[in-house]
């Protein structure tokens, strides 16, 4: 009896490895080369009892609602170098679904920020508290045309937006920065700004009046109203970018108490009154209870949906998503690099990737889609981007930036549910697709090829990995 046992299990592996292995997909970027499909046969099924890492397809996590870039000034106008098929091309790989990066949600200012042609808000009117001048004639363009081409390959583009600056008659110091410029950026490049305009991080430099949040909250609802016009639909806004960073560029600071009455009694009711959803960010310090303000008051939650990330305050989103594991969470700003887009900034990126997901994070997002080569900003900061424009010969490539965020964008989709994982190794981020298919995205940060064994559902599998190399492989 033990004998036919025993066949019977050997025969019914056999059976498993020819009938029904699962369909495998495998690609694989290195410094040398970027988005090489490989040999599934390199993929093997096994039989084990022990694995170098366990996926739980048990208890899945966080819903993935999508991966994202953001629409800036200086985007398009890289982009616009470019011939139109070039163009074109560039568009539908990020945009169009199951081609390339299958960018879902995506952000946009609401004005100026850091990579604009320069500072401009959408009323300079002093003392227009009834907005009768406001216009988008600006973005007209370049950000109108450039989500209108995005919108082309995909019409059901999540887009939401924050400003960087209200208009420089609403805040104490009338300007559109905050601070001087510093070391840190070409000082070739100048704001203008007086030492009697300085700011400072922890104080309001918004005016704090009922009559300039009223226009404010309207100021947002004409944005809306008139995207709509441009049959331009803004999902969601955030009601400022990096509301403690003191910046030589648009930035004003608030503090959360400033932002909360702002939210509860004028920006909330405006953006429900419109059908907009509205997030609370972007938190860019590592403290949660600045987000606890918001969250915990019963005027401003009511309205608050989620909270949005970036730069430090990645380290106050284990906490928020602890203290709120309801409350939906968003990347909203790739930390920007040097302008040089390196291999080393592509690892760090993928380590900001595994922390923000392995955190609860539902939406990962890049900021700068297109720079042109050294990637300056008007204000003198050179930053990376995922294509960089050549304005000589008018061509383009896309970064080792752009290859790690597609290892992940382009085979989990939304609805994915992040896997959480255990075991020695640990430098993966596994996923369940609605069609029940599982990716598991690998980097071996080893100058030597490694071996893993991992056990996710009902597969065994072992895969060589090549030196210092990304893999997604997805199963089913």
């Amino acid at each position: 009896m033990k004998n036919i046992t025993f066949i019977l299990s050997l025969l019914c592996g056999f059976l498993f490895s020819c009938n029904n292995k699962p369909s495998v997909q495998w690609v694989v970027s290195t410094a040398e080369s970027s988005w090489e499909s490989q040999n599934v046969d390199g993929v093997e099924f096994v039989n084990a009892n022990t694995f170098d890492v366990e996926v739980d397809v048990l208890n899945p996590k966080q819903t993935i609602e999508g991966f994202g870039t953001c629409f800036n000034e200086l985007g398009w106008t890289s982009l616009s170098m470019l011939s139109d098929a070039d163009r074109e091309a560039v568009m539908k790989e990020l945009f169009e679904p199951g081609t390339g990066a299958n960018f879902t949600v995506c952000r946009m200012p609401a004005g100026a920020n850091d990579f604009s042609r320069n500072w401009y808000s959408y009323n300079e009117t002093d003392g227009d508290f009834e907005m009768k001048t406001f216009s988008i004639d600006n973005d007209r363009e370049t950000l109108i045309p450039f989500i209108k081409n995005a919108l082309k390959y995909n019409p059901a583009i999540r887009l939401w937006a924050s400003p960087w600056s209200p208009p420089v008659w609403m805040k104490y110091n009338k300007h559109y920065a905050c601070a001087p410029m510093s070391d840190f950026f070409d000082q070739s490049y100048q704001n203008n700004i007086k030492p009697e305009q300085y700011g400072r991080e922890g104080t309001n430099m918004f005016i704090q009046e009922d009559a300039y949040f009223k226009a404010y909250a309207l100021y947002f609802s004409k944005f809306i109203e008139a995207y709509r016009k441009e049959n331009i639909s803004i999902a969601m806004v955030m009601p400022q970018n990096e509301f403690n960073s003191c910046q030589p560029f648009p930035s004003c600071t608030w503090l959360s108490s400033g932002l909360n009455k702002f939210v509860g009694e004028y920006l909330g009711p405006a953006m429900k009154e419109l059908g907009v959803e509205l997030m609370f960010g972007t938190v860019e310090r590592p403290d949660p209870a600045m987000v606890d303000t918001l969250l915990q008051d019963p005027k401003s939650s009511k309205y608050i949906t989620g909270v949005g990330f970036q730069w430090a305050g990645k380290q106050a989103i284990s906490a928020i998503h602890k203290n709120y594991p309801n409350i939906k969470l968003y990347q909203t700003e790739q930390e920007c690099g040097n302008g040089q887009n390196s291999w080393k900034a592509c690892c760090y990126a993928w380590d900001l990737m595994k922390h923000y997901l392995n955190n609860g994070t539902n939406t990962y997002e890049y900021w700068n889609t297109s720079l042109e080569e050294g990637g300056m900003s008007r204000w003198g900061w050179r930053q990376n981007s995922l294509v960089t424009v050549n304005k000589e010969n008018k061509t383009y490539r896309y970064t080792y930036e752009y290859y790690v965020l597609k290892h992940l964008s382009h085979y989990v989709l939304p609805g994915a549910q992040r896997l959480a994982t255990s075991g020695e190794f640990s430098n993966l981020l596994a996923f369940k697709n609605t069609d029940n298919s599982y990716v598991l995205v690998i980097y071996n940060d080893k100058d030597t090829e490694i071996k893993p064994s991992i056990k996710i559902g009902e597969y065994n599998i072992s895969v060589v990995l090549k030196p210092d190399s990304f893999n997604t492989i997805v199963i089913g």
